[in-house]
């Protein structure tokens, strides 16, 4: 169920990430960049579930319903649906309820969350999320299994999955099913190389790794000059120190994944350092759909289009081997 072919990808492909939007102009950016994104013939938009917090998506299905009536060939994927917060069966159906709606584009990728103020909003003990994981992505097969067809996915038996996860027990519950291990954009080459090798050695005996999709998130700009590769780089590092906050509690996976050097996380740069770059990692990673967010959070506009456009017409094809998006 996760094979290239389920999943779209027959050469290394090109997605997009976005990381949400509240405001109506936030709205209106997102909507005319997927719309372009879709034009350029990449293979998929990806959307995070979070809450609580200015220009976060709470609700990535409806976004990604929108964002289904705007496109005709783009797949429509969420980064972490936040299983344990939850009720499975309703999210089942509105999962399946995405994929008839767009015709077989839907992919979702699953997550716990770590925010204690998450959980405790939503009245969960922090300490079941994985128990709660499990069991809701089971309820959540069962019910397409056994679903009516008015209320089973497009996809048969069910859409693409894959799992978000930092940590060494977020990776088993991936291998366990054989579901691909999507990267943080968080996490540096060697974090993220060293989770794959435990990934692997966790698949069911007889699971051939090289058949299921490896995907890769980065932080990708592919920018007209070296002062805009310099001033990118610069809002990207400030971005990140204004999002520390003194004295909160962090995961250990995510505490050392951030305390690796900025420079290692993204990429960016002109064309050819972009190029560079990204070949160096592909031949390590082996990554074969590469999910990109093209700028950072807050900005847009046409600086976003245009670095989209350069990575699409001159970066992939040299990455890629000469494939298209």
């Amino acid at each position: 169920m996760n094979s290239r072919a389920h999943w779209g990808v027959d050469h290394c492909r090109l997605g997009l990430s976005l990381g949400g939007a509240s405001a109506p102009g936030e709205w209106a950016r997102d909507l005319a960049l997927v719309s372009f994104a879709d034009t350029l013939g990449l293979h998929s938009v990806w959307l995070p579930e979070m809450h609580f917090g200015r220009g976060v998506t709470a609700s990535p299905l409806m976004a990604l319903t929108a964002f289904a009536a705007r496109t005709t060939q783009i797949r429509l994927a969420t980064t972490s649906i936040l299983l344990p917060v939850h009720e499975p069966i309703a999210l089942a159906d509105e999962i399946a309820a995405l994929d008839r709606a767009s015709r077989g584009r839907t992919i979702i990728g699953l997550g716990r969350g770590f925010n204690p103020t998450l959980f405790r909003a939503f009245g969960i003990d922090p300490r079941t999320k994985r128990d709660r994981f499990d069991a809701a992505l089971d309820a959540i097969l069962e019910a397409w299994a056994t679903a009516e067809q008015v209320r089973s996915p497009w996809q048969a038996p069910h859409p693409p999955l894959a799992v978000a996860a930092f940590g060494p027990k977020g990776l088993a519950q991936a291998s366990r099913r054989a579901l691909p291990y999507l990267p943080s954009p968080l996490e540096g080459p060697d974090q993220i190389a060293g989770n794959l090798e435990r990934w692997r050695d966790g698949l069911p005996a007889g699971s051939d790794p090289t058949q299921i999709v490896s995907p890769m998130m980065r932080t990708v700009f592919a920018a007209a000059d070296e002062t805009e590769a310099r001033d990118m780089l610069a809002e990207v590092e400030r971005q990140e120190r204004s999002m520390k906050r003194p004295g909160a509690r962090t995961p250990r996976a995510i505490a050392e994944a951030a305390a690796v050097d900025l420079a290692e996380r993204v990429v960016i740069g002109t064309v050819p350092e972009v190029i560079d770059r990204l070949s160096r990692l592909r031949e390590r990673l082996g990554f074969d759909l590469l999910i990109v967010r093209p700028q950072p959070p807050g900005q847009g506009g046409a600086s976003s289009t245009d670095a989209l456009q350069r990575l699409c017409e001159e970066v992939w094809p040299a990455v890629s081997g000469g494939y298209s998006t």
